[in-house]
Order: structure tokens, then C-alpha cells, then sequence
């Protein structure tokens, strides 16, 4: 039982601007049954949750293209293909990716179908993030999408033929790893790939 083995022993918040970076000491009970403290920074991030839009007849998926810091600190251009995602802010996952969807890409889904959950980066983060798919219908466009200006969203809507979007996972043209999950999910659950003739 994870309780008995790790005991948190102080904390200490590092900086809080936008989510809170915190210095926690912890003791752990190692398996050769000696007892150990470390101390580890981690960003307390929100939770979130991501959707991955499709549509079966005509083998097609719906990303977003927006700029991530962190992709440009480490050498890419930092303009990332993904899959719609947000932050919970206390929402249900399935009705944030609903209302994600909306703002994001101004496609409305009636539902989405869960895949699974995951920790993005556990040693540097708490986030928790949660993946759907979902079916769009291209008659169900109720805007353009683009997010929020107000929040300082630039999001560009990239609609995409379902095999060559996973051909960019393959050429390091789609490098974000909830997107990469999900295109895969559709690969070997719904969509399949297609064989050139």
C-alpha cells in the first residue's frame, strides 16, 4: 500500500504563477526495508482531459495547430498538431472535451467515447489527463473554433486524412504524446489503416 511506504514529511511553495511549483519532502520505505527521505519539485498542473475527433465514412480526424513553450524551449518549432484538450476546472472529463471541442474547433459532438487515463510526466507534474474519441459530423459546425482570444488561444483547426496523420507520427510531423495515443487507439480499435492499391 502506497500510504505506508511514502510519507510526505514538509512542503514548500517554489513559485505560483500560473500553476503552483512546490519542493516536496518526502520519506519512503525501500524494498530492502530501510527508510530513505528525498526532497523532488514537481508543478501541482491541473488536471485535463483531450478529445480526438473522426469521422468514419469519410476516414478523416480533426486536430488543432498551437504554439507550446515548452516544445520551442527544447528545439522544435513549437507550433504542435494535437488533439483537442483543457483543463477540468472542476467539469466532468467528458463534458469538458464536449465544450473543448466547441470552443476549439466549433464541431459539436453529442458524446465521447472514453479510451483511457494517463500521467503525462509524473516526476515533474501531477496532471492527470483524460482521452476520448469522438465522432464529428461536418454538418455539425456550429463556428469556426480557434479557442479563446481572451485567453490568449490561437488555435488553427487542421482537418486531415486519417492515414496521413498517422504517417506524421511516423516522420515526427505529430509529436505530442496524447495525440500520438489516440491516433493509434483509432488505428487499432475504429478506424483501421488503409493499404495503398
Amino acid at each position: 500500500m502506497a500510504e505506508a511506504r511514502i510519507r510526505i514529511v514538509g512542503e514548500k511553495i517554489l513559485a505560483d504563477d500560473h500553476y503552483p511549483l512546490k519542493k516536496v519532502k518526502y520519506e519512503q520505505l525501500r524494498s530492502d526495508g530501510g527508510r530513505q527521505q528525498q526532497e523532488r519539485e514537481i508543478y501541482d498542473a491541473a488536471s485535463g482531459a483531450a478529445v480526438l475527433l473522426y469521422n468514419r465514412e469519410r476516414r478523416t480526424v480533426v486536430l488543432t495547430r498551437q504554439f507550446r513553450l515548452g516544445a520551442f524551449l527544447n528545439g522544435s518549432d513549437g507550433f504542435l498538431l494535437e488533439a483537442v484538450a483543457g483543463v477540468l476546472e472542476g467539469a466532468a472529463p467528458a463534458d469538458r472535451v464536449i465544450a473543448e471541442a466547441r470552443e476549439e474547433t466549433g464541431y459539436e459532438i453529442d458524446h465521447a467515447d472514453p479510451v483511457l487515463q494517463l500521467f503525462a510526466s509524473p516526476g515533474a507534474l501531477t496532471e492527470r489527463i483524460h482521452l476520448f474519441v469522438a465522432e464529428y459530423d461536418p454538418s455539425k459546425r456550429s463556428g469556426p473554433g480557434g479557442g479563446k482570444p481572451e485567453e490568449g488561444e490561437d488555435i488553427e483547426v487542421v482537418e486531415m486524412d486519417f492515414d496521413d496523420a498517422l504517417a506524421l507520427i511516423d516522420t515526427g510531423g505529430i509529436v505530442d504524446a496524447k495525440t500520438v495515443l489516440l491516433l493509434l487507439h483509432l488505428e487499432r480499435r475504429v478506424l483501421g489503416r488503409h493499404e495503398a492499391s
